[in-house]
């Protein structure tokens, strides 16, 4: 049994699945990447996430420590998102999706002439 805060899980992908599994936080993790970006401008990258979720997204990968939110002292508050080291590391695993996703269309596409 594997353990992460206070959930028990029995095989590692379900971890896999459960940080970066919720809709739209691979591509949250994905638009990061080798960027800081601002809460409006994730939303202009993901406009099919109500910002609602977008918002709920972003705090569970903080919470899991995958981005970094860091919060200006001004007015209005300026908020930018980052990636944080652990956050990197799972990028060549989202690269693989990505090809994967491209591969797969590609197949079907063929399948369809």
């Amino acid at each position: 049994m594997i353990k992460k805060s206070n959930k028990e899980y029995k095989y590692s992908m379900e971890v896999t699945l459960d940080l970066i599994g919720g809709r739209w936080k691979s591509l949250i993790l994905w638009h990061l990447e080798g960027k800081t970006l601002r809460f409006n401008e994730l939303r202009k990258l993901v406009p099919q996430a109500t910002q609602k979720m977008l918002t709920q997204q972003l705090r569970d990968l903080e919470e899991d420590g995958l981005i970094i939110r860091k919060v200006y002292a001004e007015v209005p508050p300026k908020v930018e998102y980052s990636l944080s080291d652990l956050g990197k590391s799972i990028q060549p695993l989202l690269e693989s999706m990505c090809s994967w996703g491209k591969d797969y269309l590609n197949i079907l596409d063929n399948n369809t002439k």
